[in-house]
């Protein structure tokens, strides 16, 4: 690879690292003010379903995201088919989050936080996008795939941290205030970090263009391989999660302090980076199919070894184990899931293949917060074993998946 061409992988590494971290400080289902939000609400006397509920209304947005491609692929905005539209998304972001700090209730904060939602959701879909194009070009898919998860998880750990801190030394409504203010200072770092490292060339909405464009969907649609994938990340992301209700037995069985959650949310998210900076010194040394077989495997080892969890430092192993197995997983799907899109449909088939993801996420959080409660009688321990078998059934597609592919990947780190 020429000099240039180094330059460029730089950039756009240092660009996905800004993006992706302000997206794990801002993204109300994962950054800083969840935490603060659920302690809140539980306060308040939601009970886990309600509190998973309420949080489920964030996800819909992203489960749109391949709207927003659709529109970036098909009409420019400034001239621009990705960058005007990132920077309008995170200013957007900033504004909502500043209203969701003006607000008292839960049912105030809804429509702001709302809003945010759909803010990062467009900004991930063109981040999306531009991995996808780009990571073909420069044939470093991988490798920018662990870079943008590498670093939304860092962000996640000081976010965790912060917002058990923020819960322990603030009443309930300050502290989801404060991390409001956090969050809305965070995407100003894309307004001004966008135009110095992205290198965009300008377009026009010609009829040429479009025709590709449409061409290109039409080939994703009609892609077997992308049905495939589709289904992969479908089933994988529907094993039923028990976040919020492993959030209220550590708090009313194990009597964890909310500090030590917000911990935990950290320790995990150290696991998703060892897992991401493991990842990148597997890339070379094992096949596409051991990669996948590989992450299959210590996700459904990961989420069993919760049924361990009966004090501070089982609980620190646990969620470190499972950060480690769940970055494996991720980087190794969307690594396929990028190679596969069709050209001048990034953002449509890039963000679809995410939006079955977060459908699946949508119902696996509901699923299993109705379990919890209503078939398992607040019992953690079952619905553990229901997550980690619903994983190990993920393994019946790795054969088709890499049929074409069972190689070790061609990008250079």
């Amino acid at each position: 690879m020429h000099k240039a061409d180094d330059d460029d992988v730089g950039r756009l590494m240092l660009f996905f690292a800004i993006v992706f971290a302000v997206e794990g400080i801002g993204q109300g289902r994962v950054g800083i003010i969840l935490q603060p939000l659920t302690n809140f609400l539980k306060a308040d006397g939601w009970t886990a379903l309600q509190v998973t509920a309420y949080f489920g209304a964030l996800n819909l947005p992203w489960v749109l995201k391949p709207l927003y491609g659709l529109v970036s692929d098909i009409v420019p905005l400034f001239g621009y088919r990705r960058t005007g539209y990132l920077m309008l998304a995170s200013a957007g972001a900033a504004i909502a989050y500043v209203a969701v700090a003006w607000f008292d209730t839960p049912a105030g904060f809804a429509l702001p936080l709302v809003l945010t939602a759909y803010a990062m959701a467009t900004a991930s879909t063109l981040c999306g996008a531009l991995l996808a194009e780009n990571g073909r070009s420069a044939q470093r898919s991988s490798l920018f795939v662990g870079q943008q998860w590498l670093w939304f998880y860092i962000a996640i750990m000081a976010s965790a941290f912060a917002g058990g801190l923020l819960v322990d030394h603030l009443p309930a409504l300050a502290a989801v205030k404060s991390a409001a203010l956090i969050a809305a200072a965070a995407p100003l770092a894309i307004l001004v970090a966008t135009p110095l490292l992205l290198r965009e060339p300008k377009t026009r909405a010609t009829r040429e263009q479009v025709q590709e464009t449409l061409q290109g969907i039409t080939g994703a649609l009609r892609s077997r391989m992308l049905y495939l994938v589709a289904a992969f990340l479908f089933l994988y992301a529907f094993a039923p999660g028990f976040g919020t209700p492993l959030y209220y037995h550590m708090t009313d069985r194990l009597g964890f302090s909310q500090t030590y959650i917000g911990v935990l949310g950290s320790i995990a998210s150290a696991g998703w980076i060892a897992g991401a900076l493991l990842h990148r010194w597997l890339m070379p040394r094992l096949s596409a199919r051991a990669l996948l077989y590989l992450s299959i495997v210590l996700g459904t080892a990961s989420t069993l070894s919760f049924l361990l969890l009966t004090n501070e430092v089982t609980a620190a192993f646990v969620n470190f184990a499972n950060g480690v197995a769940s970055m494996i997983a991720t980087i190794a799907s969307l690594t396929l899931a990028a190679r596969h899109c069709p050209r001048r449909a990034e953002g449509f088939a890039f963000a679809g293949l995410m939006s079955v993801s977060n459908l699946a996420e949508i119902c696996s959080i509901n699923a299993g917060a109705y379990l919890y409660e209503q078939v398992f009688d607040s019992r953690l321990g079952p619905l553990i074993v229901v997550s980690a078998a619903t994983t190990a059934l993920t393994l019946l597609l790795v054969p088709w998946l890499t049929a074409k592919s069972d190689h070790p990947p061609e990008e250079r780190t």
